[in-house]
C-alpha cells in the first residue's frame, strides 16, 4: 500500500512540474486568488488547487486591417497599419482584460480612424511620422491599464481613389513642366547676359568679329562642304585691314 502511495506522490509531483521559457512568465492562481508571477525556469503547480497562465513578454506584431477613412478635406481613402506591442505587467494583462490581443486590435482600428480623420490628405502624405506617433500615444494611453505598452505604430499602405490618383498625377506633371520652364528661362537669361558681354567686347575690338567669322568658316570647312559663303562684312573688314597696313607702312 505504501508503495502505491509513494508512486502516486511521485507521479503527482512529475505532472506538477512546469517549465517556463526565458521570454515567458507564469501568472499563478491558488483557489482562484492571485498568488504571484513566476519567472522563467522550472516551477511547480499543484493541480487542482493551483492554475497558471503563460504570458509571453516578446513584442507582438499586430496587423491593423484596412479600413475606409474620410480625411479632413473629404477624401475617401483606405488605410492599413501595423502595431507593435509587448506585455510589461503580466498580472494586469491576465486580470484586467479578457483577451489583450483582441482588445488592442479593436482600439487600434478605432484610433487610426479617429486620428487620421483629423488630417487632410496632403498632411497625411507629408507628415506620416507625426501621425504615427500620435496614433501610438493614443493607443498606449488606452492599453497602459492592461499592462501592455505599444512600442510603435506604422501606416504601411494608403490607397487613394482612381480619380484622386489621376488628379495627383496631373498636378505632379504640371509641377515638373513649371520647373522645366523656369530652368529654360534661367538658361536663356544667362545666355543673353553672356551674349551682351560678348557684344561689348566685339564693339571695343572690331578685329574680334573678323576672328569669329574665320572660326565659323573653319568649322564649316571641317564638314567637307564644297561651298563656302563669305558674308559681305567680311570683305569690308578685309579692306579696312589692308588700309591699316598701308597706313602703317607709310608712317614707317
Amino acid at each position: 500500500m505504501a508503495y502505491y502511495i509513494l508512486a502516486f506522490i511521485v507521479f503527482y509531483l512529475l505532472i506538477s512540474i512546469r517549465v517556463l521559457n526565458q521570454y515567458e512568465r507564469g501568472v499563478v492562481f491558488t483557489l482562484g486568488k492571485f498568488k504571484g508571477v513566476r519567472d522563467a525556469g522550472i516551477t511547480m503547480i499543484f493541480v487542482p488547487f493551483q492554475s497558471m497562465t503563460r504570458i509571453s513578454l516578446r513584442t507582438v506584431t499586430m496587423q491593423i486591417p484596412s479600413q475606409k477613412i474620410i480625411t479632413k478635406d473629404n477624401v475617401s481613402i483606405d488605410i492599413a497599419a501595423v502595431a507593435y506591442y509587448k506585455i510589461s505587467d503580466p498580472e494586469k494583462a491576465v486580470i484586467s482584460i479578457e483577451n489583450v490581443y483582441n482588445a488592442i486590435n479593436q482600439i487600434s482600428q478605432t484610433t487610426v480612424r479617429n486620428v487620421v480623420g483629423r488630417f487632410s490628405l496632403d498632411q497625411l502624405l507629408a507628415e506620416t511620422a507625426k501621425i504615427n506617433e500620435e496614433i501610438k500615444t493614443v493607443i498606449d494611453g488606452h492599453t497602459e491599464p492592461w499592462g501592455t505598452s505599444v512600442t510603435a505604430v506604422e501606416i504601411k499602405d494608403i490607397q487613394l481613389p482612381d480619380n484622386m490618383q489621376r488628379a495627383m498625377a496631373k498636378e505632379a506633371e504640371a509641377e515638373r513642366e513649371r520647373r522645366a520652364k523656369i530652368v529654360a528661362a534661367e538658361g536663356e537669361f544667362q545666355a543673353s547676359v553672356k551674349l551682351g558681354q560678348a557684344a561689348d567686347i566685339i564693339t571695343a575690338h572690331p578685329v574680334a568679329l573678323q576672328l569669329r567669322t574665320l572660326q565659323t568658316m573653319a568649322e564649316i570647312a571641317t564638314e567637307k562642304n564644297s561651298t563656302i559663303i563669305f558674308p559681305a562684312q567680311f570683305m569690308t573688314t578685309v579692306e579696312e585691314a589692308l588700309k591699316m597696313l598701308k597706313q602703317d607702312s607709310i608712317s614707317k
